[in-house]
């Protein structure tokens, strides 16, 4: 299966109650955040300069705990910056499995495996490896040379301990599909546990950077939802028919609300206009439809996961081709 029973099981649970008892939007997976320093310095990242004031404040473990209660969702995502440098992770890892949370904790493996034994393997809990190419690719992307062989010798380390291990590849102008493949097969021999992959955002017209334009994406993720058939990509593949262009899929930017050291990120994971003291103010006082349709220019060129798919499984249902396909993906 793509996905543990137990992940399935608890989001299949939470959807039927929240369209049998709630009226409002809901979230589906909090990402948590908990601080945005980082031992690197990637091009495709923006945290390390939006936060450049406060990237040494972290979020507190008390905060984090009051953070997964007011947005009750059954995953946590828990980011940065670089998460292993919170000096409480542990905590909050242990903190989340007791309120029975599924956990993605994203990094990027420089200090994973000297701290692996800060954690126990459990099958609510998943270690997210960013790996964007191959070595010599990746690391020219990350600014550091070995980060390629630390992360893969890290995630070797992981599996042998007993860990679930996923990946996340981020696809830009300048990737190369076959080189992709070749990460993927690596991935593969190693072990991981799913490989999430998706295009890069960027704020700008795309003509002139290293992100791509729904053209460019469009005609990259032809090839990669081939891919998908052959590897465990755990990004879904309605979400990768609309990358490729097939379908047209509104955004849920509700779906994945974030929480860092300066409050709740409004109006979503990549834009910021504002930060709200809760979640019910973020919910009440963003104007949702903006962004739903892509009205921000901001959002003209965004295709990122973080926004479709909420909307595909919200609305993955509605369509009994589309639940088809979706059932026997996740059993593959």
């Amino acid at each position: 299966m793509r996905f543990p029973i137990s992940l399935t099981a608890s989001m299949t649970t939470y959807l039927i109650k929240k369209k049998l008892f709630s009226k409002g939007k809901f979230p589906l997976v909090l990402m948590l955040e908990i601080t945005h320093k980082c031992n690197l310095n990637c091009d495709g990242c923006g945290r390390i300069r939006e936060y450049r004031e406060t990237l040494n404040n972290f979020v507190s473990f008390e905060d984090c705990m009051l953070s997964a209660e007011e947005c009750d969702s059954p995953v946590v995502t828990v980011t940065g910056g670089e998460p292993l440098l919170h000096p409480d992770i542990d905590k909050i890892i242990a903190g989340l499995i007791e309120k029975k949370k599924h956990i993605y904790m994203c990094t990027n493996g420089v200090i994973l495996k000297q701290s692996l034994d800060k954690f126990k393997p459990n099958a609510a809990f998943n270690i997210n490896v960013h790996l964007d190419g191959l070595a010599e690719t990746h690391d020219a992307i990350v600014g550091q040379k070995g980060v390629f062989e630390t992360a893969t010798a890290a995630i070797a380390a992981a599996k042998q301990k007993g860990f679930r291990v996923c990946t996340n590849t981020t696809v830009y102008k300048n990737t190369d599909i076959k080189e992709l493949k070749a990460l993927f097969s690596l991935l593969d021999s190693l072990g991981v546990d799913g490989i999430l992959v998706s295009p890069g955002f960027s704020f700008e017209d795309n003509d002139n950077d290293v992100f791509m334009s729904k053209k460019e994406t469009n005609e990259r993720f032809l090839s990669i939802f081939e891919m998908s058939k052959q590897f465990k990509i755990i990004s879904s593949p309605l979400y990768l028919r609309f990358l490729k262009g097939e379908r047209d899929l509104l955004c849920t930017p509700w779906g994945n609300p974030t929480r860092n050291f300066h409050g709740w990120k409004s109006p979503c994971y990549m834009l910021t206009d504002k930060h709200c003291k809760t979640f019910k103010e973020l919910i009440e006082t963003t104007d949702w439809e903006k962004f739903r349709n892509r009205k921000d220019e901001r959002c003209k060129n965004c295709m990122v996961h973080c926004g479709v798919e909420p909307t595909v499984v919200l609305e993955g249902s509605k369509r009994l081709p589309d639940l088809i396909e979706m059932a026997k993906w996740n059993l593959s």
